[in-house]
């Protein structure tokens, strides 16, 4: 019965957002796109271990998963039907821009820190593992789970909060301590897509 009420419950969320279109993600793409549908498929149980970008096997089984679950067709695609089920039934915000284009641009000071850092537990504010990609941001100025192109970085996702990011501020998830001191302190120009 339960199943059933999730089923229905999808449907018409898909059917009511069915005038929003998304981009296609398959297997072998890569990207911050790629990295939300990650996240949306680990905090719905779906995937288990990193959100690293890249659409491979395991992240292709999991839609799968996801698909069949939720009474969609079962290709291992993520479509339209598929990204609003998974945006629904994550409670991430996904927002429909297969252009690219920002909907918001923010100059930020930006510092950088990685999960070597001392008194680091290497998990973000939202529960991923820390690594490149995430970034912590002030949830007033950027919502968590915005996906963001970030001058002189790249493509990422607000995953985290920290104490002295407020305002204006960002801290930028590097690979290692070694590279997140020789980062420093700068200015950058972020895309809010």
């Amino acid at each position: 019965m339960n199943k059933r009420i999730r089923i229905l419950f999808t449907a018409l969320f898909i059917f009511v957002c069915s005038a929003v279109v998304y981009a296609k993600l398959d297997v072998g793409m890569t990207g911050a796109e790629v990295q939300s549908v990650q996240y949306m498929l680990s905090d719905t149980g779906y995937l288990t271990g990193g959100a690293d970008g890249v659409f491979g096997s395991g992240t292709q089984a999991a839609v799968k998963r996801f698909q069949a679950d939720h009474g969609l067709t079962v290709d291992g695609i993520v479509g339209t039907q598929t990204m609003a089920a998974l945006s629904a039934a994550s409670g991430r915000e996904v927002r429909a821009d297969s252009q690219g284009q920002s909907q918001k641009k923010i100059v930020m000071e930006a510092t950088a820190y990685s999960a070597e850092d001392p008194g680091n537990c290497g998990v973000t504010a939202m529960g991923h593992q820390l690594k490149r990609g995430c970034v912590s941001v002030d949830p007033n100025v950027i919502p968590l789970g915005s996906r963001l192109y970030i001058e002189g970085y790249g493509y990422a996702v607000a995953d985290d909060t920290g104490g002295s990011i407020v305002g204006n501020r960002i801290d930028l998830a590097m690979d290692s301590n070694a590279e997140a001191l020789n980062f420093g302190r700068k200015d950058v120009v972020v895309h809010v897509l």
